[in-house]
């Protein structure tokens, strides 16, 4: 484990120095928490590198995977997240984290307002992010969900009740977990928390927290489960109607009372 932040600071310092040092670098964001101060000396070192054109981004990404190696890196991760867009996740034999996008410089996308332009050979990385910065500040949802999440929770809602029904708990306590995962991300947007990549859950609001953790079954006997069920739906209700731009339809909301059409909880 990384025993001090001056360690991780001095990483970060002599990544910086490495990549801009490569005519394939047009610009470097940096993400993520440390862009105010990072949160604790757990925190990941964040970056985004610009290429200045798309057919340099495998040359680049290959540039920054020397770059990370020379560090120590013990293991690296590559991953395709896009046409000519990249991900190098790192970890250094101190346990220090990089995660490294590799972008072309017209593609580049912001994503949460925690960004910031540490290198720029050209000004216009800088250009292209303020351009995509004020596109995410003007969305009503900034942060999108690719999922109708009313309709998913009431979907995994009514699925939990029948696999019960044919003594199926282990799917059961799946559906449980989908129900869940809709409300936390319903509440992570109605808090404006960013969602790529969010894990700052200790943040949210405490009540919220409190009503979340007592939803988990103390056991996994049908009774505990429904139990759990109950308190689930109760805080999904409670959540999305404090939300600005999602709402649970009447019917929806009457197919989550009727629990698959026979029991008649009460939500509050």
């Amino acid at each position: 484990m990384m025993e001090r932040p001056a360690e991780r600071d001095s990483y970060f310092a002599r990544t910086i120095e490495a990549l801009s040092a490569s005519n394939l670098v047009e610009g470097i964001i940096q993400l993520g928490s440390g862009v105010e101060g990072y949160r604790d000396e757990l925190s990941d070192i964040d970056l985004m590198v610009a290429a200045s054109r798309e057919e340099d981004v495998e040359e680049t990404k290959a540039y920054v995977q020397r770059v990370i190696r020379n560090f120590g890196a013990f293991y690296i991760k590559e991953k395709q997240l896009g046409n000519d867009i990249f991900l190098i996740i790192a970890f250094l034999e101190n346990r220090l984290e990089f995660n490294v996008s590799i972008v072309p410089r017209e593609l580049l996308t912001v994503r949460s307002p925690l960004w910031k332009v540490v290198a720029d050979k050209t000004g216009r990385v800088t250009e292209k992010m303020a351009a995509e910065d004020q596109k995410f500040r003007s969305r009503t949802m900034k942060y999108g969900t690719g999922a109708d999440l009313p309709f998913e929770f009431v979907y995994a809602s009514l699925s939990f009740d029948k696999e019960l029904k044919r003594n199926n708990p282990i799917y059961g306590l799946r559906m449980l977990e989908e129900m869940r995962e809709c409300t936390l991300i319903i509440q992570a947007l109605n808090e404006n928390k960013k969602l790529h990549q969010f894990k700052a859950f200790g943040t949210m609001d405490a009540v919220f927290i409190d009503r979340y953790l007592s939803a988990f079954p103390k056991g996994n006997k049908p009774g505990e489960l429904r139990e759990a069920a109950v308190k689930l739906r109760q805080l999904f209700v409670v959540t999305i109607e404090k939300s600005d731009v999602l709402s649970l339809e009447p019917e929806l909301k009457r197919l989550l009372h009727s629990e698959g059409g026979e029991s008649k909880e009460t939500i509050i």
